[in-house]
């Protein structure tokens, strides 16, 4: 057994007699009490499972570059399992340890299109099965009133009665999308949208292991129909790296208002989110320039220096029928420095729908459609020109640029109260910003078991 597998079972072990300690001390709920009928769960087991099956046939491309997507008829394989274990240590207390295990390549190892194909597809793809722990954090919420709001059971989150005016501090290893830019309607690639442009606002560039995880902390005040959140997170040691910088002097602050609203009678929120990332990156321009003064291609890990990048998103959804609901969101980040964790996206504009097979008599199915156009900045532009290589893109030149254009549709088919097979297609019109390749349609199934 290696070492790390020697931690994952200490701390697995010391989250059980947690477990343990706080079943055999837990206080009466509410419920228990007669005054509320919701009962607070002490402990809950989950598990997923997701395979995702992808092809595009072969496609126009005169020339490629190293991060560039394949352009002969290709196909990929991910497979994904999680198991969520949590407790209730005290009242307002949740404890969660998510192990999680990982096969496959995406198509094209995940490299090739800014706005990739599967989200649900590690940076880091491997031949044979492996599982890490994705997350290991501590949750409190302080209820301040305001009537009642209880919390349902799901996946990371115990059922529990709560009011509407609360506190919430969030501490450990997360996700920082388990808490910012959440969206009903697109944010979860095991079972609506595979997109990573719909999972959260492209240009969202979040702090995060290749895997999508950090360690930090955040806090979120509810007061009426007002959400205030801010969070500060741990940054890689070098961008998109799997190794996160062990003492937080690279790290990301996030801040997001949300508002929520009726239309109608019918549930909807807008949201505005902000993020700036402090850490060494590199300047486009300045690569470009040492690229050319030393006659090789531009490459970011010269000329990276200590420094700041800022960005916003603006995002909403709305439910306008019986489980008929639509969103959108728009988004900003700074683009005279390299993306650092998520993927290479400056500017970006989705606009979608999602509708429930109730409409047509089907309780368990889903059919989901967006738009997304994501643009890299002038100096991006330039830098992949020169030879530079992105976080996902990079065909070793850019003679002619333009905005990343992505069509995606699906319809999830219920199998059953926990099973659910997925049909996808994604159009890609200029990948990787490239209009001398593409387009490319990317077909896919997807088996998605939660239970």
């Amino acid at each position: 057994m290696s070492k790390r597998d020697q931690k994952a079972v200490a701390l697995a072990l010391a989250f059980a007699l947690l477990g343990g300690a706080a079943l055999a001390q837990q206080q009466p709920s509410a419920d228990e009490a007669g005054a509320r009928p919701v009962t607070a769960e002490r402990w809950a087991l989950h598990a997923q499972a997701t395979d995702i099956l992808q092809y595009y046939p072969a496609f126009h491309s005169p020339f490629q570059g190293p991060n560039s997507l394949r352009p002969e008829a290709t196909w990929g394989n991910t497979v994904d399992a999680t198991i969520y274990a949590g407790v209730r240590p005290w009242s307002g207390g949740e404890a969660w340890l998510n192990w999680e295990g990982y096969q496959g390549y995406a198509p094209s190892n995940t490299l090739g299109v800014a706005g990739y194909v599967n989200g649900d597809g590690a940076k880091v793809g491997h031949a044979h099965p492996y599982g890490r722990i994705a997350r290991l954090f501590f949750r409190q919420t302080i209820d301040l009133g305001g009537g009642p709001d209880d919390q349902a059971a799901d996946l990371n989150q115990l059922a529990a009665p709560r009011t509407k005016d609360r506190l919430v501090l969030t501490a450990g290893k997360l996700n920082v999308t388990d808490v910012f830019d959440a969206n009903t309607y697109a944010h979860d690639p095991r079972s609506d949208f595979l997109d990573w442009s719909l999972i959260a606002a492209g240009s969202f560039d979040y702090a995060a292991d290749a895997w999508g995880y950090t360690y930090g902390a955040s806090a979120e005040w509810y007061a009426g129909d007002w959400t205030w959140r801010a969070g500060a997170f741990d940054l890689s040691t070098v961008p998109n790296s799997p190794i996160l910088t062990p003492d937080f002097r690279q790290f990301q602050l996030v801040g997001e208002a949300e508002r929520r609203m009726s239309l109608g009678g019918r549930p909807g929120a807008i949201r505005l989110t902000g993020f700036l990332s402090r850490g060494r990156m590199a300047r486009y321009d300045a690569a470009v320039a040492l690229g050319r003064r030393t006659g090789g291609p531009a490459d970011a890990s010269l000329v990276r220096r200590y420094a700041s990048r800022p960005g916003a998103s603006l995002g909403f959804e709305q439910e306008v029928a019986d489980g008929l609901g639509v969103f959108g969101r728009l988004g900003w980040a700074d683009g005279q420095h390299e993306a650092y964790e998520y993927t290479d996206i400056d500017r970006t504009a989705e606009l979608g729908i999602q509708v429930e097979g109730k409409r047509w008599g089907r309780k368990g199915d889903e059919i989901g459609a967006a738009a997304v156009v994501n643009q890299l900045s002038r100096a991006g532009q330039r830098y992949l020109d020169a030879g530079g290589l992105g976080i996902l893109v990079g065909d070793g030149r850019l003679p002619h640029p333009g905005s990343e254009e992505i069509l995606e549709a699906y319809y999830s088919l219920g199998l059953g109260k926990d099973l659910h097979l997925s049909l996808d297609d994604q159009f890609v019109a200029h990948p990787a910003y490239n209009r001398d390749r593409g387009p490319v349609n990317v077909m896919g199934l997807r088996l998605h078991l939660q239970h």
